[in-house]
């Protein structure tokens, strides 16, 4: 067998506690203007809840690595540890799943990320806290053929450019982009040489807008602006609107959203399941067209369960679902 990797994943792991809070008892009100919803704890109060589910080893690129590795890729996780049991529920998940532990670094003194998610219904609070890892780049025996890149502490901006000088030296590896909290409010000049060696771009126009500074409203003047600092293929999700690649002709591409079977239970994950599987089909030959309709069916899978990985589907099952997808579910030009 080959020591290449088609997918290595790089970002924190996490154990994720679903905390689903009392309909009756938890007090959430909406905002009339922009529909934002906004959970009340007054201090002193004791708030029901009806039950708790546990997650491991989730996070944004934990959560690609499965997504990756059930549509057929081989694939690995650099990420950070503690020496303790959370950390080793989180090594027995990835190997359950069957992503390579090779680069997950388990560190004595440290412990593993844990968050506490309240959920109301589909919406939820995540209560974070992560600890601080000294990050690392392996080295591969052989570069592998797609690094995907996700949410990373803010302690570690030296490690983006340590990423970006691997990417220069190894152009057969290509970068997948997906920044998380830290990466998107430091803006793009702080990460320039990131952006310039980037394959393939993901975030939602919200995050677009906050990115570049603009204010512009149509995803494909903002996904070609985004082409303008580096990346060759930039996708922008748009909530209930689709999404939106503009490939390397210049070429943009819509993909409206894939129908819900039934209303969302979590929207946990949704975004990774979205941003994995697009990369996954380009790793798998497809054109950024027929990529752009894998992605919606996962994300669609994932949001019918708890957690960011119950839901990932294997190839078989989401090339049966997009056989039976609506007429209308089409790429088109834009």
């Amino acid at each position: 067998m080959s020591n290449q990797y088609d997918f290595v994943a790089l970002g924190d792991i996490v154990i994720d506690a679903f905390i689903q809070l009392s309909k009756d008892d938890a007090d959430v009100s909406t905002d009339m203007d922009t529909g934002k919803k906004t959970l009340h704890m007054p201090f002193g109060g004791k708030l029901p809840y009806e039950d708790v589910t546990v997650v491991n080893a989730v996070g944004n690129s934990p959560n690609a690595a499965v997504a990756a590795h059930r549509l057929g890729l081989r694939t690995a996780l650099v990420t950070n540890v503690g020496h303790d049991r959370w950390g080793q529920d989180c090594l027995d998940a990835l190997r359950t799943e069957g992503v390579h532990t090779d680069y997950v670094k388990v560190h004595e003194g440290k412990i593993t990320n844990y968050h506490y998610v309240l959920r109301y219904g589909p919406e939820r609070t995540i209560l974070i806290k992560h600890e601080h890892y000294p990050y690392f780049l392996p080295d591969f025996e052989t570069p592998p053929r797609y690094i995907y890149f996700s949410s990373i502490g803010e302690h570690g901006l030296p490690f983006h450019h340590e990423i970006a000088a691997y990417v220069k030296a190894h152009p057969e590896t290509k970068l997948v982009f997906q920044p998380g909290t830290f990466q998107i409010r430091v803006g793009h000049e702080a990460l320039k040489d990131v952006y310039e060696v980037t394959e393939i771009f993901f975030c939602n126009k919200e995050e677009a807008q906050e990115i570049l500074g603009s204010k512009e409203q149509d995803v494909p003047t903002l996904i070609r602006d985004f082409k303008k600092l580096g990346p060759k293929m930039p996708v922008i999700t748009d909530g209930p609107n689709g999404a939106y690649v503009v490939d390397e002709n210049d070429q943009a591409w819509h993909m409206p959203m894939y129908p819900d079977p039934a209303p969302p239970v979590d929207r946990t994950g949704a975004g990774d399941s979205f941003s994995s599987t697009f990369t996954t089909a380009i790793a798998l030959g497809l054109s950024p067209a027929e990529a752009l309709s894998w992605g919606p069916i996962n994300s669609m899978s994932v949001v019918q369960h708890i957690g960011a990985q119950k839901g990932l589907l294997t190839r078989d099952v989401l090339e049966k679902h997009l056989a039976e997808a609506p007429e209308d579910y089409k790429a088109k030009r834009v």
